[in-house]
C-alpha cells in the first residue's frame, strides 16, 4: 500500500484558485476512480473534483470554505502499488524549517564592509553565529543598514471572510483581497456591474472601477489646517460664567492673554481687534458678542473642506443601496420563506444589471419550419445509429444563426463604455435549465468552424455536463451571442433578457401545427404547416431596429430555405 496526493486540478486558463464548498467523501471512505471527492466554486462555475485513481481517503488537508490554489494537495489517498507521491509532502514540510537557518547567515555580511575585512572571515567558519540565529541575532544587523528604520513595514492585508457573508453575490478570493486593500465596502462592491458569467465581478471590473474612482478627500487635513481654531474656545466658556457687574473688572485682565494667542485670527479679521476693548468699558451687555466674533471665522474656515468632498463621486454609489429596503412583504400563516442559494442570487443580480445597462427591444417573427421538421424526422434514426448522438433542433437553429451572423456581423459585438468591440469569434451560448431550477449558459466556441455533426456533439456534451454539474469554467466564458429555447416548455414566444456584455439574445418558441397560407403558381392555398416564433431581444444602444429586424429575418429565411434532401 502507498499514499497518493490528490491535487486541485487546473480548471481553465483564467482560473488560479477555487473555494471548497463541500466535501463529498470523509476520511475512511473508499473512492472509485473518477468518483467526485469534493465540490468547488470559482468565478465562472461550480464543479466537482474527481479522483483520478481508486483508493481510501486518509486525510482532508483543506476545510470547507478554504481558498485553494491550483496544484495544491487537498487530500491524501491510500492506494495499492508503489507511489512516489507519499514522501513528497514530508520534505516539503521540512524545507521551510531549514530555510530560515541559512537566511541569517548572510546577515552578518553587511557589517563586514563597514567595520573591517579581516574579522568577518574569522567569524564565518566557527559555528557560533549559527547558535545566535534563533536569538536576537537577526535584529542586530537591521539598524546597521542605512535607512532601514525609514522603510514602512506594511503587514499583508487579509480580508475578513465574515464581512462577505451578507454579500448579494459571489466574489472570488482575488476580488475580496483587492476590495479589502482598496477600502471598498461590501455595499459598494455590490453596486459595481460585473462582466463575468451570471454577472460575477471579475478582477478587471474591480480594477477598472478603482481607476475611475476619484481619490477620497482626507478628513485629517481640515484639523491640521486650522490648529488655532480650538484655542479661543476655552476663553469663550470662561468669560460668560461671571454674570454680575463685578465680572467686568475681572474680564479686563483676562482679555489681554487671549488677544495675544488670537493674533493670527485677528490678522484674518482686523475688525475684531478694535471692537474688543471699547465695548467692554462702555457697556456690560456688549460682552457676549465679543466671544461670538472669535468662533465665527473658525466656523467659516471649517466649512469649505466639508463641502469639498461633496462634488466627488464616492457619495453617488452610497445612494444606490436605498432601493434595497423598498420591497416589504408581509407574511401570513402557513407561508414558507425560502432563502436564495448562491447561484440564484447571481442570476438575479445579473438580470437586474442587464436591464439597468441595456435598453431592451424585442422583435418577433413567425417562421415556417415544415421542411426542417420533415428532414429531421427522416434522418434522425440513421444519424443516431451512425454518430451515436441524437440530433435535436438546437444545433440546426445554431447553424442558421451562425450563417446570419456572418452576413450581419454587427450583431456579434460588445459594448465597452463608448466603444463597440466587434468580436472575431462566433461563440454561441445556449441557456440550459438545471434540475434544481437554476440556469446556466454553456458556450460553443467557434461555432462557425463546426459542421452540423460537430454542433450536435457539442450541444449534447455541454447540455449533459451542465445538468450533472461537470462543466468547467472555460465552458461558460467568452460567449458572443446567446439562444434560449423557451419552446421546451411549450411557450410560443418570449422576451429574453440580454446576457451581458452581449447585445442580443434569441428565444426559440415551440413548433406548432397551424393553418397557413401558401403562395403557389396556381394561387394561394391554406395548408397545415409547422410554424414557430422567433423572439430577438437586442441592445438599442448599438443595435437599431433595422439591424435587429434584418437579423431575425435572415435567421428565418435560413430556416425556411432548409433543403429537405440534404445529406449529413
Amino acid at each position: 500500500m502507498s499514499k497518493y496526493q490528490l491535487l486541485l486540478p487546473k480548471m481553465g486558463e483564467s482560473v488560479a484558485e477555487a473555494t471548497i464548498i463541500k466535501w463529498l467523501k470523509e476520511p475512511g471512505d473508499y473512492i472509485e476512480a473518477d468518483e467526485a471527492v469534493m465540490e468547488i466554486a470559482t468565478d465562472k462555475v461550480d464543479s466537482e473534483v474527481p479522483s483520478p485513481t481508486a483508493g481510501k481517503l486518509l486525510a482532508q488537508l483543506c476545510k470547507e470554505g478554504d481558498i485553494v490554489q491550483v496544484g495544491v494537495v487537498v487530500a491524501i489517498l491510500e492506494i495499492e502499488g508503489v507511489g512516489e507521491a507519499a514522501p513528497v509532502p514530508q520534505p516539503v514540510a521540512q524545507q521551510p524549517q531549514v530555510v530560515p537557518q541559512p537566511i541569517p547567515a548572510p546577515q552578518p555580511a553587511p557589517p563586514q564592509p563597514k567595520q573591517a575585512s579581516p574579522p568577518p572571515p574569522q567569524q564565518v567558519p566557527p559555528p557560533q553565529p549559527v547558535a545566535r540565529q534563533p536569538q536576537p541575532g537577526p535584529q542586530q544587523p537591521l539598524p546597521a543598514i542605512p535607512g532601514i528604520d525609514q522603510i514602512e513595514k506594511r503587514p499583508p492585508v487579509k480580508y475578513n471572510e465574515s464581512a462577505f457573508k451578507n454579500a448579494s453575490r459571489f466574489y472570488s478570493p482575488l476580488v475580496k483581497h483587492i476590495a479589502t486593500q482598496e477600502g471598498i465596502s461590501v455595499a459598494e462592491l455590490d453596486q459595481i456591474p460585473g462582466s463575468g458569467m451570471e454577472g460575477r465581478l471579475t478582477k478587471d471590473d474591480l480594477l477598472n472601477y478603482v481607476k475611475s474612482k476619484p481619490a477620497k478627500h482626507p478628513v485629517v487635513p481640515p484639523q491640521q489646517l486650522y490648529p488655532p481654531a480650538p484655542q479661543p474656545v476655552p476663553p469663550v466658556q470662561a468669560a460668560p460664567q461671571p454674570q454680575p457687574a463685578e465680572a467686568v473688572k475681572q474680564a479686563q485682565p483676562v482679555q489681554p492673554p487671549p488677544v495675544q494667542q488670537a493674533q493670527p485670527a485677528v490678522q484674518q479679521t482686523p475688525a475684531a481687534a478694535p471692537v474688543q476693548t471699547p465695548p467692554v468699558q462702555q457697556a456690560q451687555a456688549d460682552q457676549p458678542p465679543q466671544p461670538v466674533q472669535q468662533p465665527q471665522p473658525v466656523r467659516q474656515a471649517y466649512e469649505p473642506p466639508v463641502a469639498a468632498p461633496q462634488p466627488g463621486t464616492p457619495p453617488k454609489p452610497a445612494e444606490a443601496p436605498k432601493p434595497k429596503p423598498a420591497p416589504v412583504v408581509s407574511l401570513s400563516a402557513g407561508d414558507e420563506v425560502i432563502e436564495m442559494d448562491r447561484m440564484r442570487r447571481l442570476i438575479a443580480d445579473h438580470m437586474v444589471m442587464s436591464k439597468q445597462t441595456s435598453p431592451h427591444v424585442t422583435s418577433f417573427i413567425e417562421v415556417d419550419v415544415t421542411n426542417l421538421v420533415m428532414w429531421r424526422e427522416k434522418i434522425k434514426n440513421t444519424f443516431e445509429k451512425r454518430e451515436n448522438e441524437k440530433i435535436t433542433f438546437t444545433p440546426i437553429f445554431i447553424e442558421a444563426i451562425v450563417k446570419a451572423i456572418k452576413d450581419l456581423p454587427m450583431i456579434n459585438v460588445m459594448v465597452s463604455g463608448t466603444q463597440i468591440i466587434k468580436k472575431a469569434a462566433i461563440n454561441i451560448g445556449m441557456a440550459t435549465a438545471l434540475p434544481n431550477g437554476n440556469l446556466i449558459v454553456p458556450v460553443i466556441k467557434n461555432a462557425d468552424q463546426l459542421s452540423l455533426i460537430g454542433l450536435t456533439k457539442s450541444v449534447n456534451d455541454l447540455a449533459k455536463r451542465a445538468r450533472i454539474g461537470k462543466l468547467l469554467p472555460d465552458d461558460v466564458k467568452d460567449g458572443t451571442f446567446t439562444i434560449t429555447n423557451v419552446g421546451t416548455f411549450g411557450n410560443l414566444m418570449g422576451t429574453p433578457i440580454i446576457n451581458q456584455p452581449q447585445v442580443a439574445i434569441l428565444a426559440l418558441g415551440a413548433i406548432k401545427k397551424k393553418p397557413a397560407v401558401i403562395e403557389t403558381a396556381d394561387g394561394d392555398l391554406i395548408a397545415v404547416r409547422q410554424m414557430m416564433f422567433l423572439s430577438l431581444s437586442y441592445d438599442h444602444r448599438v443595435v437599431d431596429g433595422s439591424l435587429g429586424g434584418s437579423f431575425i429575418r435572415k435567421v428565418a429565411d435560413n430556416l425556411e430555405a432548409w433543403d429537405i434532401n440534404r445529406s449529413v
